[in-house]
């Protein structure tokens, strides 16, 4: 491993695994298993294993988006992987893409749409968010995403850059509908989250309104399944209804 590099450690305790992100920083990572010394994993590859103070012994991993998603320091509810995929299939987000975000939130999408775009230029109005959300982007090591505390509808008045795909996942989204128009290169999707019903249809319309084509609205459902000896059902705990995705074509 690099110095400064977030690495994933993971351990089995009474048949469960437990993970934990750390940074190779020199300093000491204590977790209930003990003391790790960080400054031990630049001798370490990917794969490879550390022991802690008591005994208890680490696999090394270089984390990926989905590690980020369920270890990272959150700050709210951050949009789920089934709603992050369909985001990048349906708009076709790809390595040449520029993308402007607005509600940064923990920085979990950020951190997906920066492992495939080019460049991510996410927008957040809590300073204290965007704290939280600047401190796991660098924990993933992405330098092509920009995290800037302000108001994404000033910016899209001044129309004065061009992006690939919106997305926006903020309060007011129909309203702010309008004026994305003035930011997307021809082509561009607009892609809006919306929590509930009411909400996606106000999007929608004001959509069709601002004289975007292809609009449409979706639901994304996700059923997990539970495998044992006795047979495959359905896991009783599962993700059901999250939001609605809009998407819009300039």
């Amino acid at each position: 491993m690099k110095e400064n590099e977030t690495v994933l450690l993971r351990t089995r305790h009474k048949d469960k695994f437990r993970e934990y992100l750390t940074t190779v920083s020199g300093k000491q990572f204590h977790c209930e298993f003990g003391i790790v010394e960080t400054a031990d994993l630049l001798d370490i590859n990917p794969g490879g294993t550390i022991v802690s103070h008591m005994g208890q012994q680490f696999s090394v991993i270089r984390p990926r988006a989905p590690d980020m998603f369920r270890l990272a320091k959150r700050t709210g509810a951050p949009i789920m992987p089934k709603d992050v995929g369909q985001i990048i299939s349906h708009a076709g987000i790809n390595s040449s893409d520029r993308v402007l975000e607005a509600g940064t939130g923990s920085g979990v999408l950020a951190i997906y749409l920066g492992s495939v775009a080019k460049e991510v230029i996410s927008y957040e109005i809590r300073e204290d968010f965007v704290k939280n959300a600047r401190a796991n982007l660098s924990m993933a090591g992405l330098s092509n995403v920009e995290v800037r505390c302000g108001d994404i509808v000033d910016v899209m008045k001044q129309g004065s850059d061009f992006f690939d795909v919106i997305v926006l996942d903020i309060k007011g989204s129909a309203e702010s509908v309008r004026y994305a128009c003035s930011s997307l290169i021809a082509g561009g999707f607009l892609v809006v989250y919306s929590p509930f019903i009411e909400q996606a249809k106000a999007v929608y319309l004001e959509a069709v309104k601002a004289g975007f084509y292809s609009v449409h609205t979706l639901e994304c459902l996700e059923r997990e399944l539970s495998v044992s000896e006795r047979g495959t059902r359905p896991a009783p705990a599962r993700v059901g209804h999250t939001g609605y995705l809009t998407f819009a074509r300039k």
